[in-house]
């Protein structure tokens, strides 16, 4: 079974996620973000997020728990707030996906909180890809899906590259779990 069909196989049996951590599609990207230092996912999952926090405003410019939930992340990450402060406005984004209808918006709002918990621990990272490209199969509709995910696929890889080669450049504070 290629990654299409098991999409396909996802929607039929009305799955939230379209994309598993065992997809095919995403095992490269999976091997990439295993190899990869705390840091660099860190650096990573928070900047991709902050892209979706940014679409989610255009469409709710009143609604800022994504956002909290970003801007906790990363004070987290500098070591400027503990785990419970940055947990509740995570769990905060997360309950936002269950207030609105949109299934795009929910899985939106999903992939922000993934990616913010990301750190807690880097097996957070691959919940980013499951629900942001989950978002694009509801706002592109399955027919018209295929390439804007590829093509937001290697958006994440490029991402990472960059971040990797930037981690020993970035002057920052990091928390001293990190």
């Amino acid at each position: 079974m290629n990654w299409i069909q098991e999409v396909e196989k996802r929607i039929r049996q009305k799955n939230q996620i379209y994309f598993a951590k065992d997809s095919l599609f995403l095992q490269d990207l999976k091997d990439l973000l295993e190899a990869q230092d705390h840091r660099v996912l860190v650096l990573w999952a928070l900047d991709l997020a902050q892209e979706s926090v940014q679409a989610w405003e255009r469409k709710h410019p009143q609604e800022t728990r994504p956002r909290l939930a970003c801007q906790a992340a990363q004070d987290w990450s500098r070591g400027k707030i503990k785990m419970r402060e940055a947990q509740r406005k995570i769990l905060d984004c997360h309950a936002v996906a269950k207030e609105i209808d949109s299934l795009e918006e929910k899985a939106i709002c999903h992939a922000i909180a993934q990616a913010c918990s990301v750190v807690h621990t880097p097996g957070h990272a691959m919940g980013y890809p499951m629900y942001d490209l989950t978002s694009l199969v509801h706002h592109y509709g399955w027919d018209d899906c295929i390439l804007p995910i590829k093509e937001r696929k290697e958006v994440y890889i490029d991402h990472l590259f960059y971040w990797n080669q930037e981690i020993d450049k970035i002057q920052r504070p990091w928390a001293s779990f990190l």
